[in-house]
């Protein structure tokens, strides 16, 4: 009875390590997908505004593929048992997932830089919190979110005026 239960963990992994893999290429092929809908005509240098999607995608799928062969071949390698939780922290989740959304959503009302800081305040306490270290003092808020800002402002000025690709921003500047 135990050396089933031994011969059947070993299957069981390389089941849940082909799906992996299987849906890193899934993946690979959604992006794929959406950079059939971005414009190829070429712009700097010859190349368009495609082609980081389609390398992304490409590299991608390689790496889906890979992750399918090594599950295949044998299971992933020398993998160490990892010292971490059984299972995921759902309030971290929550608080990064609530970051990821607000980004979206007000990124075109307030602007790049602070929906970005905004991510990055809510990201921070997911993570922390996931570390047991959760604190939600107004400093905390204040200095994450100044971090924030001095992260997402000189991203938003290079690609604004080094770059001149437009982003959202608060004012009609270019500064904000």
């Amino acid at each position: 009875m135990a050396d089933t239960a031994r011969d059947a963990a070993p299957a069981e992994a390389m089941r849940h390590q082909t799906c992996l893999g299987a849906g890193v290429v899934l993946l690979a092929l959604g992006l794929a997908w959406g950079a059939t809908s971005i414009s190829s005509d070429a712009g700097y240098a010859g190349v368009g505004p495609n082609f980081l999607p389609w390398v992304a995608a490409g590299l991608l799928g390689l790496c889906g593929v890979w992750l399918v062969w090594e599950a295949r071949t044998g299971g992933f390698r020398d993998m160490e048992d990892t010292d971490g939780a059984d299972h995921g922290h759902w309030p971290g989740f929550a608080w990064v997932s609530a970051g990821i959304v607000l980004n979206a959503l007000l990124l075109t009302t307030i602007g790049f830089i602070l929906s970005c800081a905004l991510c990055f305040v809510l990201a921070v306490r997911g993570f922390k919190s996931s570390e047991g270290r959760l604190d939600l003092s107004p400093r905390a808020w204040i200095t994450d979110a100044l971090i924030g800002m001095a992260i997402s402002a000189p991203v938003y000025w290079m690609f604004t005026k080094a770059l001149a690709i437009n982003l959202p921003g608060l004012t009609s500047t270019g500064w904000l």
